[in-house]
């Protein structure tokens, strides 16, 4: 059984004392307390282990990624883009951008993008998010990106960080930013070599369940 969200445990049922003859009365309340209590266990398990309270054994959850260079215009509010569904359990990515939950509850998202600057100057780079439609508050951060190496030779930094989000069934969280300048974007780098080195994803995203909403 559930109240507001949490799972009760049944208490033992305290049982009448047992008469000295058979009595159809006596029997009949025996029998009634011990299908109270035998309905409240089954009904605990099914909450556990049923289509609905399943998600309390097999957690919420989703990875997804993208592998394409994003850019933007100057001082822009633009969407970060996720293509690729790397694990989903009741998390899923909707229209290419939207993490959307099946299930009520407060998650950790986590994220991280490969910023690279090839401009000449510093340049800034402001992170935030959404939830369905609605800006976050207080969820913005901002990164400071130093001048190319070289002509040519790009600055290369990866910025990550997590928020705790309450979300309700059906809600859905998006990552936008904007740069200061055009020359700044999320990039994806192949597969290299000395040492051979996997590829690198421009954008990487989780969103795990943590618990129920309170009460």
């Amino acid at each position: 059984m559930t109240t507001n969200n949490r799972l009760i445990n049944p208490s033992p049922p305290s049982l009448p004392l047992g008469t000295d003859k058979y009595e159809r009365r006596y029997q009949d309340q025996f029998t009634n307390i011990l299908r109270l209590y035998f309905n409240q266990i089954q009904n605990a398990l099914t909450e556990i282990t049923g289509n609905a309270g399943g998600k309390y054994l097999a957690f919420p959850y989703g990875a997804f990624s993208d592998f394409t260079d994003q850019t933007t215009t100057i001082n822009t509010a633009t969407l970060v883009a996720l293509s690729v569904t790397d694990f989903s359990n009741e998390v899923s990515l909707q229209t290419g951008s939207k993490i959307t939950v099946a299930n009520a509850g407060i998650y950790n998202l986590q994220f991280s993008v490969q910023l690279q600057n090839l401009d000449n100057a510093p340049q800034d780079v402001f992170i935030w998010l959404k939830q369905n439609g609605t800006d976050i508050t207080g969820s913005t951060g901002l990164v400071g990106l130093p001048a190319r190496k070289s002509v040519g030779v790009p600055f290369h930094d990866i910025k990550g960080w997590n928020y705790f989000l309450s979300l309700n069934a059906n809600d859905y969280v998006q990552i936008y930013w904007s740069t200061t300048n055009v020359d700044v974007t999320i990039q994806t780098y192949p597969a290299s070599g000395t040492p051979t080195k996997p590829s690198t994803a421009s954008v990487v995203a989780t969103l795990s369940f943590v618990s129920a909403l309170p009460p």
